[in-house]
């Protein structure tokens, strides 16, 4: 089973980038994020031109994440426990879906946006909430592959950002953030790219010419359980998505999973 995750940053304006990579790198499932639509906007026509199912959920212009699929999801979820509102709205931010016993997870982290904003406060509970659901989920079904991923919005290492001196007082890299996103591994959670992908970004800025200069941020993960991990038998960041006429600002994340 191929599968991926990429923030699309508004499937309506990319949707045919997407539909053309999705068959052309033979993904059976990817994770969406940053859809930007309801799903009654979604173009549904060309994913399923295409042999793809959607599982969706957006309320607005804002946000949204989805799966696209050539496998049945089954046990879909919207949502998942006590997950944090941010000024009484519970956002499009979450979606769980199973795909031949695989659980799998489609997550946009909040971004946090300056370490005063309310929405950095809203982003370290969301983060906390969704360990505790995951720790249950780990401990409840050990033997289910069980993977999380999306757009984490954290830079868990100094490597991750081009240049550290460029974030100093800002998200993304702060020491609460990376507390927050290593309490994953805590739970069972593992980063199943870095070991075969130890470098390279999967995010640049439109602005200042941030991808000829290579100067982006790794902030794209899939963390799979001890069930997920063991199966994974390559991995790779596809840079060359950031290239061309009208790409998203961040490019897929794929694994390879062999039983």
């Amino acid at each position: 089973m191929r599968i991926a995750t990429w923030n699309v940053n508004s499937i309506r304006t990319r949707v045919g980038r997407v539909t053309d990579w999705l068959v052309r790198a033979d993904v059976d499932v990817l994770a969406m994020q940053e859809i930007k639509c309801k799903p009654e906007q979604f173009p549904r026509v060309a994913f399923e031109a295409a042999g793809y199912q959607l599982e969706l959920h957006g309320l607005n212009q804002w946000n949204g994440v989805a799966f696209a699929s050539r496998i049945r999801a089954e046990d879909v979820e919207i949502g998942f426990a006590e997950m944090p509102e941010f000024k009484d709205v519970a956002e499009a931010r979450a979606l769980g879906a199973t795909f031949d016993g695989v659980r799998l997870w489609s997550l946009y982290v909040p971004n946090g946006r300056t370490l005063e904003d309310p929405h950095y406060a809203y982003k370290l509970e969301w983060l906390d909430r969704l360990a505790a659901a995951s720790a249950e989920w780990v401990s409840n079904e050990p033997e289910t592959p069980l993977a999380l991923m999306g757009d984490f919005n954290i830079a868990p290492l100094d490597t991750d950002v081009w240049d550290m001196a460029e974030f100093v007082g800002a998200t993304h890299v702060s020491p609460a953030e990376r507390q927050a996103f290593q309490a994953f591994e805590q739970i069972g959670l593992t980063d199943v790219v870095r070991p075969l992908v130890p470098t390279g970004y999967t995010y640049w800025d439109y602005q200042q010419l941030r991808f000829p200069r290579n100067e982006g941020m790794r902030i794209d993960f899939i963390l799979g359980s001890d069930a997920f991990s063991e199966n994974v038998k390559a991995a790779e960041i596809v840079r060359d998505e950031r290239k061309g006429e009208g790409p998203s600002d961040h490019v897929p994340v794929v694994v390879d999973l062999d039983w």
